[in-house]
């Protein structure tokens, strides 16, 4: 016999544990066990099915508790037998001089290969031992350390965060293995076009401002970093009111808040001399091309400055960019796919990828579209790309606005399926918004009005593509191609203002500056 409790309801089913004859079943038991499991199965569907409106509002909140250091701790319970904790610091490449650039992702590296109180090797066997993950991270305004494991390890996952940050050796013999680790991997990624081609694009839209410099940092740099820069730069950045410790699973907030008072107290909380600050930033609308006769493809990035993260204006264009999508020559869809820039590259053999994209910073933004084409299509290609940008400003139907912010929502919430990713969001909004936006709230932010997406596009002047509008264009458009067997040839005309030909041949690197 097997029992079911739905409720108030006691469900009492037989399983059957003999074969049964063929000639002793009537076709009156299987009509009745059809309707009975019919029937369970449209009580269980009532009991434990929920709307989308009640399901996003009932999901666990997220605490935020400033300690007396000014440290912040974000937790969001759900009750998992694992949890993810981590640190996410207010420092990247962003805070770098040309001088020290690398050095936030020098110590990223630095962060595992021992402490005062753990060698290496013994934070390695703890770590396994655990059963949990430790990893890092750097971007261009953050860094982050985490821990990926069993609830009940809770207390020794927050000690080896804040014994990293706390007590990192930094050896000299490390810091010399590290450098050829990091020479290494900055081979593997200059071989990652895509990473080439963004870090092209922030070079020349940022350019002569921090968010101009890679993560990585230049070769000579990383092989004359010292320990000296490793230690001044922590002390700098690493400072208890520019962290937040996070955590998602099952950790309750106060005992994240226990936890973060015992072991992370002593965080420093101000730094001798002026207060590390965030530099200014200024987009410059611009072309550069760079040429490279070995590559198989042309891969380029098509963009415009777009705005920081708490900017209203954010959400809208996360609708719009969801709205080009992405695409692939290998995807199924074909001319069928629901995205219309799909549609019209599919017809032809020219491109073979393309994936919009939105990257946000505290201040500004890139918004636009990178490609992967041949070289002789790649013109065609971004033509059609600035047409879908003025039908998205100019033609966009309701219907299509709609879709665009149900498949916003839904890969928003899949983005946030485990612990990891929801530490993750957790960490990052804090340093963003100083909160976490309920998901309640992003998805009435998300449910905004047809006009409201035409308007924010018309703003940012995507709309301005041809005749006498192209050098209006440029100065809020950045385009960035590495060609292959490519000869390059732009010319519009500006009226009363004369024309400008630009020829790029053989290796010239051309950049056109508005």
């Amino acid at each position: 016999m097997e029992l079911k409790i739905l409720n108030a309801c006691l469900i009492i089913t037989k399983r059957t544990t003999v074969r049964q004859k063929a000639e002793g079943t009537s076709e009156r038991n299987v009509s009745h066990q059809v309707k009975y499991r019919n029937a369970l199965a449209s009580q269980l569907s009532k009991l434990h099915s929920l709307s989308y409106k009640d399901a996003i509002i009932n999901m666990p909140e997220t605490q935020v508790t400033t300690m007396r250091n000014g440290l912040r701790v974000a937790s969001e319970d759900s009750g998992s037998l694992t949890s993810t904790i981590g640190v996410w610091i207010d420092a990247g490449s962003r805070y770098e001089t040309e001088k020290t650039n690398g050095v936030a992702h020098f110590l990223e590296h630095m962060a595992f290969k021992g402490t005062g109180r753990r060698s290496q090797l013994d934070l390695e066997l703890e770590v396994e031992n655990m059963g949990a993950h430790l990893n890092a991270y750097t971007s261009r305004e953050q860094t982050v350390y985490y821990a990926k494991c069993f609830t009940k390890d809770a207390e020794r996952a927050v000690d080896i965060l804040s014994d990293i940050l706390l007590n990192s050796t930094y050896g000299p013999q490390e810091i010399e293995r590290e450098r050829g680790v990091i020479l290494r991997e900055m081979q593997e990624v200059e071989q990652n076009m895509q990473e080439v081609v963004f870090d092209y694009l922030h070079s020349t839209a940022f350019q002569g401002t921090s968010l101009a410099r890679t993560i990585l940092g230049p070769t000579e740099n990383i092989k004359s970093i010292k320990r000296d820069d490793l230690i001044s730069y922590v002390r700098e950045h690493y400072l208890a009111p520019r962290m937040v410790l996070a955590s998602a699973g099952g950790v309750s907030h106060e005992q994240l808040c226990s936890l973060a008072e015992k072991y992370m107290s002593k965080l420093p909380t101000t730094v001798p001399g002026q207060f590390p600050s965030l530099g200014g930033c200024r987009f410059t609308g611009s072309e550069m091309i760079y040429r490279e006769d070995s590559m198989p493809f042309c891969y380029a990035a098509l963009a415009v400055e777009a705005v920081g993260w708490d900017n209203p204006d954010n959400i809208p264009l996360m609708i719009a960019n969801t709205l080009i999508g992405q695409w692939d020559r290998t995807f199924g869809a074909g001319v069928n796919a629901p995205s219309r820039l799909a549609n019209v590259v599919g017809w032809g053999d020219g491109c073979q990828s393309f994936q919009a994209f939105n990257t946000c910073y505290k201040d500004t933004g890139l918004w636009g579209v990178y490609i992967v084409a041949d070289d002789v299509a790649i013109s065609e290609v971004i033509s059609h790309v600035q047409s879908e940008w003025k039908y998205i400003c100019r033609e966009i139907t309701d219907e299509e606005v709609e879709r665009g912010k149900n498949l916003l929502r839904t890969n928003m919430l899949l983005l946030l399926d485990g612990s990891t990713p929801v530490c993750e969001d957790i960490g990052r909004q804090i340093l963003c918004y100083g909160r976490r936006m309920p998901i309640h709230e992003l998805d009435a932010r998300i449910d905004v009005t047809f006009i409201f997406v035409i308007s924010v596009a018309n703003s940012k002047n995507y709309a301005n593509f041809s005749g006498s509008e192209r050098r209006r264009l440029t100065k809020s458009l950045h385009a960035l191609h590495i060609r292959s067997r490519y000869c390059c040839c732009w010319r519009w005309q500006n009226g009363s203002n004369g024309s400008i030909s630009i020829d790029a041949r053989s290796d010239d690197v051309v950049a056109i500056l508005t």
